[in-house]
């Protein structure tokens, strides 16, 4: 009798070998199952609500994700490239994760013959390549043109990143907002220099871009009523003081033996207060945004000298403010001089729904802008938030690197015939293996027409007749339940998304085929099961406890 060997901790689930990693390609596919109908512009959105109760009804592929809980080790790749899509382009993070799963679906049945992994791995990297030869070659660039005509491209490719989402209806709206806010911004870019506010109620419609800084309407005290509401030339001064009487502290003690003593401690107090208040005054600001509270004394002194005050601006608010409209933020009201003032040609206070909304526009070195948004419901306004992020990143996108493809499934339709044709040149097990990815492909242009209520197949076939006879852009029409030449319909997407896309999607199909082996160690503090399966206390068979 050998003696039984333990390695590992009791409790340890060790799984190895060909089932392993068909239940891990199997683990994907019921994650891509989850966000596979969220695709094209006739998705359906998925509503998830989380621990706590809380509801988010999204389209986008990265949120959904986040969102879903998910504890399967091989499945989190999936979840990680479809963040990592979000990250970089912002756009395209259903495709992604649809890409990954299809590559793994084709493939499955060669693994299951017994074709070796790394066979499977290098045959999908060869794959990668060619695509990514065939983008750089098909892709369209966007000289830089004109204006006019780069603003027209920009609006297009917002557009179509935001034909899925649920705001369609009025992307043509939302696209021209879009674009304003991105051009608006400095050569880099950032992307925190947008700002997006939601008001519930009201319309989309409604929604505006502030070219400039806005935010609500702070806590504010008696007096506040009487301070002007708007300003020419105003000058701003941006603090992180607190301008209130301090409480004393709680374990000072000041003996006073009369009252006198006890009135100038008091009048020393208020004489601080003063002092820097008449400091800010001097200065000759007429706004004053402070990160800290302004008590009501402070909030009728600005007010009886025509300037306005808010207090406890948020931190991001602050800063955006002070980029606007330059200026630095004073922790000291010792030694503001008109050089740490921002400056901004008009501020004014504006009712917006329920709230009041400050403005400050036209500032000289303005490289922010604020998006009011409006609308119904709160998780619609969440939605078109993150709907409009997308499209955002789309813009930036496509200012940086200028080519276009054409989207709705023609790009893919393409390289999948590129590989076909390939793979028939080639010998040896390479050639079925590229031919499967190269049919992996055709899952997007198919998913388009399975959400749409098309009949897939007889779209399919078109599409690589098509295909075949050089039509290179010819992709799905959703409106017109046919093929079209998507370059025409103005379908555009940047070729950095389907780039990052299928880079993403076939790193992440190479890893999960190279795992062989799940090592999972028991969870700290759970009792291990022994025996019988635990008798539900996690006892053994009858061991005392």
């Amino acid at each position: 009798m050998q003696p039984q060997i333990v390695l590992l901790k009791e409790g340890t689930d060790t799984s190895q070998g060909k089932p392993q990693l068909i239940s891990n390609i199997n683990a994907c596919q019921s994650i891509v199952d989850a966000v596979r109908t969220t695709l094209g512009p006739r998705g359906m959105d998925k509503l998830i609500v989380n621990a706590q109760g809380k509801a988010t009804i999204s389209n986008d592929g990265a949120t959904i994700m986040k969102l879903l809980d998910i504890v399967h080790p091989a499945a989190k790749t999936l979840v990680d490239i479809a963040k990592s899509q979000d990250a970089e382009v912002g756009d395209g993070t259903t495709s992604v994760v649809l890409l990954a799963g299809e590559f793994l679906k084709q493939v499955k049945p060669f693994v299951e013959e017994g074709v070796h992994p790394r066979i499977v791995i290098k045959a999908i990297r060869k794959a990668l390549q060619l695509c990514m030869e065939k983008i750089n070659e098909m892709a369209v660039r966007i000289e830089k043109q004109s204006k006019e005509e780069q603003r027209a491209l920009l609006e297009k490719c917002a557009a179509t990143a935001m034909s899925s989402k649920l705001i369609h209806q009025q992307k043509d709206f939302f696209a021209k907002i879009v674009v304003d806010a991105v051009l608006s911004l400095d050569e880099l870019l950032p992307l925190n220099m947008i700002g997006i506010k939601k008001v519930a109620g009201g319309s989309l419609e409604e929604s505006q871009l502030v070219s400039g800084v806005a935010f609500k309407k702070t806590f504010s005290y008696a007096g506040f009523e009487m301070a002007p509401k708007s300003y020419e030339n105003c000058k701003i001064a941006l603090l992180n003081i607190e301008l209130e009487l301090k409480a004393e502290r709680d374990n000072a003690e000041i003996r006073v033996d009369n009252v006198k003593e006890y009135q100038k401690v008091v009048d020393a107090e208020w004489q601080i207060l003063y002092n820097k208040l008449a400091k800010i005054h001097e200065s000759g600001a007429n706004v004053v945004l402070s990160k800290l509270p302004i008590g009501d004394v402070a909030t009728q002194y600005f007010a009886d000298r025509n300037m306005f005050c808010a207090g406890r601006v948020p931190d991001e608010d602050l800063k955006r403010t002070m980029k606007a409209c330059g200026g630095a933020v004073m922790t000291t009201a010792n030694d503001i001089k008109a050089n740490v003032l921002g400056l901004c040609e008009r501020f004014e206070e504006r009712q917006v729904g329920g709230d009041r909304f400050n403005l400050f526009q036209g500032c000289p070195n303005a490289k922010t802008s604020t998006l009011i948004l409006r609308g119904g419901a709160e998780q619609f306004l969440e939605e078109t938030e993150r709907s409009l992020h997308d499209a955002i990143m789309i813009v930036r996108r496509t200012i940086k690197h200028d080519s276009v493809v054409a989207g709705g499934g023609a790009i893919e339709m393409e390289l999948s015939k590129v590989l076909r044709d390939y793979s028939r040149t080639i010998a040896g097990k390479e050639q079925l293996l590229i031919a499967a990815i190269a049919k992996g492909l055709e899952i997007i242009p198919r998913q388009l027409c399975d959400n749409a209520g098309f009949d897939a197949t007889n779209i399919l076939n078109k599409l690589r007749q098509k295909h075949a006879q050089g039509g290179q852009w010819f992709g799905v029409d959703i409106t017109k339940e046919d093929i079209s030449d998507n370059f025409e319909q103005c379908v555009w997407e940047p070729s950095i998304i389907k780039i990052n896309a299928l880079t993403a999607a076939a790193e992440a199909a190479c890893m999960i085929l190279s795992v062989d082996e799940t090592i999972k160690s028991p969870k700290a503090g759970e009792p291990p099961m022994a025996g019988g399966g635990g008798m539900g206390m996690g006892r053994g068979m009858g061991r005392p406890m």
